[in-house]
């Protein structure tokens, strides 16, 4: 049998992988609304419930790269408050950390948080279960009253070490 050199060429499709289609959603958090915590809350929040999210929907590499940013984050505001304790207090540096702070936060949301946005948009809408906030904001504000009272406490020791009297 000849084939018709009139028809149309057709793809040769079964080499190409096609990602896996999640037929119903996971449970997620809401990603506009963890970035938007991600102000009162930090990157750190932000890009951990964007990790979750992605292992949620089967995404290993976005979740690595969520992490990255987690830890990246946390090494990140742990700088912020070593430089805070060896520099002298000055109203320049205060500004400089809070622009620092802020600037971390634009690139996080730039360069990793619209991505997930626009990709549960893409996918879902908003026709996807959703994950309650109670557990994830109870735990950000422990971890947050933790950080402080231990910055407390080294510059308390560090207060009392360089005077002892």
């Amino acid at each position: 049998m000849s084939t018709n050199p009139y028809a149309p060429p057709k793809a040769n499709v079964d080499d190409v992988e096609v990602a896996p289609v999640i037929d119903e959603a996971p449970p997620l958090w809401n990603p506009s609304a963890a970035a938007r915590w991600s102000l009162l809350l930090s990157p750190i929040f932000g890009a951990t419930l964007h990790m979750k999210n992605w292992q949620a929907m089967g995404e290993t590499e976005k979740a690595a790269q969520s992490k990255w940013w987690l830890w990246g984050s946390v090494g990140f505001f742990v700088l912020l408050v070593v430089v805070g304790m060896i520099l002298p207090d000055t109203k320049e540096i205060d500004l400089l950390s809070r622009g620092a702070g802020l600037g971390l936060l634009i690139a996080w949301y730039s360069l990793s948080a619209r991505d997930q946005v626009r990709f549960i948009t893409r996918r879902f809408g908003s026709d996807y279960p959703k994950r309650g906030w109670g557990r994830p904001l109870l735990y950000a504000l422990l971890v947050f009253f933790t950080f402080i009272a231990i910055v407390f406490g080294v510059a308390f020791a560090a207060d009392m070490a360089a005077d002892p009297n």
